[in-house]
C-alpha cells in the first residue's frame, strides 16, 4: 500500500477549456500510476493551487486568461522548484517554447498528443528527465536560429566535448532516458549522469533540453 501511494504521480491540469481538461482527466484516469488531484481554469488559479496541492507534475496550457502559462511557470518555480511542468502547446507557438525553455519547463507536448505519449511524458519528467518530441525540437531549433539578435556569451568558446559526451548528447537528442542510454552504450546509469553533469558544465546550461538545443545550434549533433 505504502509503495503504491509513493509511486503514484500526482498531476494538476491547467487549461482554460473545460473540454480539454475533462478529456485529459478521462485519459489519465485510465492509468493506475497517475492521479489527477486538481484543475485550474487560468494561470492565476494554477499558481494558487500549486502552492497548496501536493502536486508532482503540472500540465500547463500556454495561452490562458488572467495570467498566461509562461508567467505562471515562473511564479510556480519560485515557490515550488521541484514540481515538473509540461507545457501544452500547438504547432505555431515556437516563440513561446523558447521562452519556456528559459523558464525551466520539464517537457512539451502538442495538444493532439497520443494518450500513450502523454503518459510517457508525465512519467519521464516525474523521474527528473526532459520530454520533448522530435517534431517540436525541430521547431524550437528553427525559432532559435531565427533569433539571430540573441546575445552571444562573452569569453572564449566553450570547451569541446569528449567523443563519449558527444555520443551522450546525440542520444539525448533522440529522447532517450538515462537508463536507455546506459543500456545502449553499455555503461552504468551513474556514468551517464556523470557525463551529463560534465556536458551541462561545459555548455553552461542547466538541463537536458538546453544542452540538446546548444548542441544543435553548433551542429555538434543532429536530429534523425
Amino acid at each position: 500500500m505504502m509503495q503504491n501511494e509513493q509511486s503514484t504521480i500526482r498531476v494538476m491540469i491547467a487549461d482554460d477549456h473545460a473540454l480539454i481538461r475533462q478529456g485529459l482527466i478521462k485519459v489519465l484516469s485510465l492509468e493506475k500510476s497517475i492521479q489527477v488531484i486538481g484543475e485550474a481554469r487560468d494561470g492565476q488559479e494554477a499558481i494558487d493551487k500549486a502552492r497548496t496541492l501536493p502536486v508532482d507534475v503540472i500540465l500547463m496550457d500556454i495561452n490562458m486568461p488572467k495570467v498566461n502559462g509562461i508567467t505562471a511557470v515562473k511564479e510556480i518555480r519560485k515557490h515550488n522548484p521541484k514540481v515538473a511542468i509540461i507545457a501544452l502547446t500547438i504547432h505555431d507557438q515556437e516563440e513561446y517554447l523558447v521562452e519556456l525553455i528559459r523558464c525551466g519547463v520539464s517537457g512539451y507536448v502538442l495538444k493532439d498528443v497520443h494518450p500513450d505519449e502523454l503518459v510517457r511524458a508525465i512519467g519521464q519528467v516525474h523521474s527528473g528527465e526532459t520530454y520533448i518530441p522530435q517534431v517540436l525540437m525541430g521547431k524550437v531549433l528553427k525559432e532559435l536560429n531565427r533569433l539571430s539578435c540573441a546575445a552571444q556569451e562573452s569569453g572564449s568558446d566553450p570547451e569541446m566535448l569528449t567523443p563519449r559526451e558527444l555520443e551522450i548528447l546525440q542520444e539525448l537528442a533522440q529522447g532517450l532516458s538515462n537508463r536507455e542510454m546506459a543500456e545502449k552504450l553499455f555503461i552504468s546509469e551513474k556514468t551517464v549522469k556523470n557525463h551529463l553533469t560534465s556536458i551541462f558544465q561545459k555548455c553552461g546550461v542547466t538541463d537536458r533540453t538546453q544542452a540538446v538545443l546548444y548542441g544543435l545550434k553548433r551542429h555538434w549533433i543532429e536530429l534523425s
